[in-house]
């Protein structure tokens, strides 16, 4: 991994964290999005201290804005030419129904259209590495994720946070089979990872059940980070793509993850969300 340009979003806590330190000890060059500054410059010291890696950089970049996604994409390109590994982490689970600054439902948003454009912006970068990847986080309970294009938002169904959060991580899979699809040939795979439960910042605005499930069932980030590494470095999976890992194993995925036709619409769905930024 050593001098792999891999870039990390919100690597600020959790597994994000974890994954940037572990690559980062690889002599991979890091850089990782964030939304607070000071914060978030303070963990870039740590992990360069924590690795003795110099080679770790912080971004701005608030995933619930297309706007800032946009701003930090250019500003990216501007400064590299080539980027070899892309980890979609960011995630959020939230207990009240919130719409993000381009009004849109923020579960939607930042856990599956962020990553959409962000990856998309970003693919001409991947393009120019001899080998890229691209790593998508979703979760287990995906399974209990409907897909309603129709109605992504919940402004007909009652929105309840867990329908939410399962709905964005079912798209996060559609999304990976798709873009698999649409880059056999080239040298990009994709693949996603449902790391497990972990207790992450993820769960600080969840329902309270969800936290409880969270502080009693979780694994520790650094534990969850093993199977993120193990996509991002191990030499076997160079070919694989399309793929649905827990942990470090390939699995199989809910049965609506594999609808070509529900996947289709849903990037349809997705590029009219962000026609004025791809």
């Amino acid at each position: 991994m050593k001098d792999k340009q891999i870039l990390i979003t919100g690597a600020s806590s959790g597994i994000g964290k974890e994954t940037a330190r572990a690559l980062g000890n690889l002599g991979a060059h890091i850089f990782f999005t964030g939304r607070h500054r000071e914060k978030d410059l303070n963990i870039q010291e740590e992990l360069r201290q924590d690795t003795g890696n110099p080679d770790i950089y912080y971004y701005h970049c608030d995933l619930a804005s297309f706007e800032s996604i946009t701003a930090f994409t250019s500003e990216f390109k501007k400064s590299y030419k080539a980027l070899d590994i892309l980890i979609n982490n960011a995630g959020i689970w939230n207990s009240k129904k919130v719409l993000t600054r381009d009004g849109i439902e923020s579960h939607l948003a930042v856990n599956y259209l962020a990553p959409f454009l962000m990856t998309s912006q970003l693919l001409p970068l991947l393009k120019n590495s001899p080998s890229a990847r691209i790593i998508n986080l979703t979760s287990g309970i995906h399974f209990r994720g409907k897909l309603d294009l129709d109605d992504l938002e919940f402004n007909r169904r009652k929105w309840r946070s867990i329908d939410a959060y399962t709905q964005s991580k079912l798209c996060n899979i559609l999304f990976t089979r798709s873009l698999a699809g649409k880059l056999i040939g080239t040298n990009i795979s994709v693949n996603c990872i449902a790391p497990g439960w972990v207790n992450t910042g993820l769960f600080r605005d969840a329902v309270q059940v969800v936290k409880i499930s969270a502080s009693l069932l979780a694994m520790s980030p650094m534990k969850a980070a093993r199977g993120l590494v193990h996509l991002a470095a191990a030499g076997e999976l160079e070919d694989v793509s399309g793929e649905y890992f827990a942990g470090m194993n390939i699995r199989k995925s809910s049965p609506a993850s594999y609808d070509r036709q529900l996947s289709d619409k849903l990037w349809k769905k997705s590029e009219e969300y962000l026609k004025d930024y791809i």
